[in-house]
């Protein structure tokens, strides 16, 4: 069994929305119905996050601000979305979905979030198509309320989890590893506990390889009784903003790898969908299903 967090409000549409597919939301749940990958009663509309919840990672002052849509217009910016209270509603029930999933993949093994992956959003600030961080988020929730003693964050997307390292630098209870582009945004990268930079044009071998010996070598390092994984498509060669050389079949062949080691190990997981911006919506769909499609193959 296999639950998965989606709300229509993910798919609102935004007015800056030329480089952020939002229809992806859309058009994602609807291609895995078609193809009886899930069933309508395997997604749950998510909850939003609670002020209780937001401010155990994020600052008061920054909260109240988000909240009063009383960000500066270099703090606007820095978001890459214009400031709403829509979108401030669609974050926190995003956040709510990853918290949610949390309880799902205790109980099933695996739950996913359609949406998710904010990794650049800071404690104090917002980044990069993200407002509130939910892996940080969901990961502290597991600590505080005793559900979790030692969490492994695997960020495959092809940007740094910069927001996500940096909350979590003193944090033992949660490791960081991102794997990204070396010279891909964010131009200056924060410290994970484990980070790999891969070379602009780096290809489906290599990546793989890379994959395929640090998975294992970090899970029996770490020892992680819970996992979540930021799973963005932006690594594929057609994307936009990715800068990296993978085929699809190469994206499908690293979710894989991941899944079959939650499998192995018996690590409940929950996946977040984080970026993908290639031109044609149909590759990034594609991308995002077989996510979806290897987990319900190797975990349900």
């Amino acid at each position: 069994m296999m639950k998965v967090a989606w709300n229509s409000i993910y798919a609102h549409p935004l007015p800056d929305n030329h480089r952020f597919p939002m229809e992806k939301y859309k058009l994602l749940p609807q291609q895995l119905i078609h193809e009886g990958t899930l069933q309508k009663d395997d997604f749950f509309s998510p909850r939003k996050l609670t002020e209780q919840e937001v401010l155990s990672i994020h600052s008061k002052s920054y909260w109240v601000r988000l909240a009063a849509l009383d960000l500066t217009r270099q703090e606007e910016r820095r978001s890459g979305f214009p400031l709403s209270e829509e979108l401030v509603r669609r974050e926190l029930t995003i956040n709510g979905g990853t918290v949610q999933a949390a309880h799902y993949a205790l109980d099933h093994g695996i739950a996913m979030n359609i949406a998710g992956g904010t990794h650049h959003a800071y404690a104090g600030h917002a980044e990069g198509f993200c407002l509130l961080n939910d892996i940080a988020v969901a990961a502290k929730y597991l600590i505080d309320k005793g559900l979790s003693n030692q969490i492994l964050v695997i960020d495959l997307d092809v940007h740094q989890g910069n927001g996500t390292a940096n909350i979590f630098q003193s944090e033992s209870a949660v490791f960081t590893f991102s794997m990204h582009g070396e010279k891909n945004y964010p131009m200056h990268k924060e410290k994970s506990n484990l980070d790999i930079p891969l070379k602009d044009g780096t290809k489906d071998r290599e990546y793989i390889n890379l994959v395929k010996n640090e998975i294992p070598k970090i899970i029996n390092m770490v020892k992680p009784d819970f996992i979540f994984f930021q799973s963005g498509v932006d690594v594929l060669e057609s994307d936009r903003l990715g800068r990296l050389s993978l085929t699809i079949e190469g994206c499908r062949w690293r979710d894989e790898i991941v899944f079959e080691n939650c499998s192995k190990f018996e690590i409940p997981i929950v996946a977040v969908m984080g970026g993908g911006y290639s031109e044609d919506i149909n590759t990034i769909i594609e991308a995002h299903a077989n996510t979806f499609r290897i987990a319900s193959q190797i975990l349900t």
